[in-house]
């Protein structure tokens, strides 16, 4: 199911039991985020969407958790599980083992071709419900419940938004995730960290000479929209064309009425403006999905020369924090969509999970169909080479036959396969910039782990002992005997 908009989500959740709305009054300053933690943290039965009506000194509601849980973000990318992604992309690529580098490279550019072709290109519209009311004369973002969420936190913080900007030499569209601290009624800072597109579009701007990118910051719209604004894709494909393979229509645009920008139509609200090359401003500290609340640094501001919304505009955000929390479930679409790209480059990666408690980029799991002596550490060195899985921090490679979302099977064949001293391999390189423990910013060492069973051709010398298992035929007799042993 395509939706148009962010109310016609709402309006399916609230039929499907996941959202819940909240009338009693409560401040947009920690007592939010305190709310949904708890929500999110609680029995499954209890984990919902929350709408929060009345919003303390503010007219606007506030809606948080929509993608909290696997049925809502299934629900917002149009699949009925996250695993169905997987079997979509699947069958439009029609994966085969490339024969060779060259072949590869190829096949990963027909993939990308195929997604362009499919995604539909993006529609202009002239009237479009974003621009309902425009404020070009004095444009205050404080109109909105923008939320405080923890404590240390230095102001109040943008978090769940698509940043809009074009690549100053190819004019190809980056749509981003950043989040934006107020700094005042027209002022933000933009933290888009320096491995992300935007970022980059700061490093080619100012290699032109130029002193300003042109930005929107789009709040709301389609959720496959608001979604893929934070999917890793790669230099200079359009995250749109994605969200309009994944509705199965295209997304309608609207041109922005000061900046050379469009903007999804049917968004809640639109900031424009743009990002001041010359201006920089300390940005944090910044409770983060690491759980760790990221330091003080030094990002762009961004300067808003409109603002449009909706008459009575919704306001979207997200809260994040030590997980589990709502982004675990949209990292989770990621890997999901994401792995039958990886098997174009590995063809012998059976599947792959980063675990919430790593956060993403501090553990990844994979398993892999093992052929031949120095095949798992070609598989780690691709993955540490391959887009923003440059960033993984820790990798454990494990046999074909291990369930690695179960993370009990994953420690027992990690801690009783490995020879610390054979299996590791430490390299430097970089790391998320959020990695508060790396020596230098982004800059830090990562790790590799080989568990696998080893072999001969691995140069172990001693008889690697099978697993302990029943034989097949007492188990096809027990399935028998069940129901007659009454357990």
């Amino acid at each position: 199911m395509a939706f148009k908009d962010l109310r016609e989500f709402i309006d399916h959740l609230e039929r499907a039991g996941e959202l819940v709305r909240i009338t009693a009054p409560v401040s947009r300053d920690l007592e939010i985020t305190e709310i949904v933690d708890r929500v999110v943290k609680g029995p499954a039965g209890g984990n919902k969407a929350l709408l929060f009506e009345n919003v303390e000194g503010f007219s606007t509601p506030v809606v948080t958790n929509l993608f909290g849980s696997e049925p809502r973000m299934s629900a917002a990318l149009g699949v009925a599980t996250l695993d169905d992604l997987n079997h979509k992309l699947s069958l439009l690529i029609d994966l085969k083992i490339p024969k060779g580098l060259r072949s590869a490279m190829s096949r990963g550019a027909d993939v990308l071709s195929a997604l362009r072709s499919v995604g539909l290109r993006p529609r202009m519209v002239r009237n479009a419900p974003c621009q309902e009311v425009i404020v070009e004369e004095n444009p205050d973002v404080n109109i909105f419940p923008v939320l405080r969420c923890w404590p240390k936190d230095a102001g109040h913080f943008i978090t769940l938004m698509q940043v809009i900007t074009r690549d100053p030499v190819s004019g190809s569209r980056n749509v981003g995730m950043y989040r934006l601290q107020v700094l005042g009624p027209d002022r933000l800072a933009m933290h888009w960290q320096e491995h992300k597109g935007g970022a980059e579009h700061e490093r080619r701007a100012k290699e032109q000479g130029l002193q300003r990118i042109p930005a929107a910051v789009v709040l709301g719209g389609d959720p496959a929209s608001m979604w893929a604004a934070s999917a890793p894709m790669p230099p200079d494909f359009d995250e749109y064309l994605l969200a309009g393979w994944l509705r199965g229509r295209p997304v309608e645009f609207v041109r922005c009425v000061t900046q050379p920008l469009e903007v999804p139509a049917n968004a809640e609200i639109v900031i424009e403006g743009y990002v001041d090359l010359a201006e920089y401003a300390p940005e944090g500290p910044f409770g983060d999905h690491t759980g760790y609340y990221t330091p003080q640094e030094s990002f762009p501001v961004f300067h808003v020369t409109a603002i449009t919304h909706r008459r009575n505009p919704i306001y979207p955000t997200t809260i994040v924090g030590i997980p589990p929390m709502e982004d675990v479930y949209m990292g989770k679409a990621t890997e999901r969509l994401f792995l039958p790209l990886v098997r174009v480059f590995l063809p012998e990666v059976v599947d792959y999970h980063m675990p919430a408690a790593g956060v993403f980029h501090n553990l990844v799991l994979v398993k892999i169909r093992k052929r031949y002596p120095g095949h798992v550490r070609k598989v780690m060195f691709a993955i540490w080479g391959m887009g923003l899985l440059m960033l993984s921090k820790a990798l454990v490679v494990m046999d074909d036959w291990v369930d690695i979302h179960n993370l009990y099977e994953v420690a027992w064949q990690t801690l009783g396969n490995v020879d610390w001293e054979r299996d590791v391999v430490v390299v430097w390189g970089a790391v998320d910039q959020l990695d508060h423990a790396a020596p230098r910013r982004s800059f830090g060492a990562k790790v590799g782990i080989d568990a696998t069973a080893k072999t001969s051709e691995d140069g172990y010398t001693r008889e690697w002992p099978d697993v302990v298992r029943m034989t097949r035929d007492i188990q096809a007799k027990v399935d028998e005997k069940w129901k007659d042993l009454g357990l």
